[in-house]
């Protein structure tokens, strides 16, 4: 197969954040636009949506209020979901 070059010009704040974003995916520019070229040929148009799961900042804090309870003795324990909603109504 024949290699050929493209140009593309974009506003160089928005080629900064997605070359941090693919290289995060573990790619570099090159092989993220042939990834996308490739599999709009089997899609047949607009392919697919590439992101990464980032939870948000109160996501965040739900897990880490969630391991210090795990680590506090004396956070409650429960063996099964109705103790928990017993203790709930009481």
């Amino acid at each position: 197969m024949q290699n050929t070059s493209i140009t593309i010009r974009t506003d160089k704040e928005i080629k900064d954040q997605v070359k941090n974003l693919y290289a995060a995916l573990g790619m570099d520019l090159t092989t993220a636009v042939n990834v996308f070229f490739r599999q709009s040929l089997l899609h047949n148009g607009m392919p697919f949506e590439l992101s990464l799961d980032v939870p948000n900042a109160t996501t965040i804090a739900a897990f880490e209020e969630g391991d210090k309870m795990l680590k506090d003795p004396a956070s409650p324990r429960y063996s099964s979901v109705e103790a928990l909603f017993e203790d709930l109504m009481n």
